[in-house]
């Protein structure tokens, strides 16, 4: 199990019935880059990646 693991079950334990946006997400996602500009990085990336999960150009 990665360390990130922990972070992620808490999230699905605490927020896992919730239904959310991505609207949603992504204002979470720049709140979090704003308190944590070091991550600014890392967030795009993962942002970046779920944007174009489907897209077949990608793989």
């Amino acid at each position: 199990m990665y360390f990130t693991d922990r972070g992620i079950e808490e999230l699905v334990q605490r927020r896992g019935d919730e239904q959310v946006t991505l609207e949603w997400i992504g204002e979470r996602l720049r709140d979090f880059v704003d308190l944590n500009p070091e991550f600014e990085t890392p967030v795009e990336r993962f942002a970046t990646w779920l944007a174009r999960l489907d897209d077949p150009d990608d793989e």
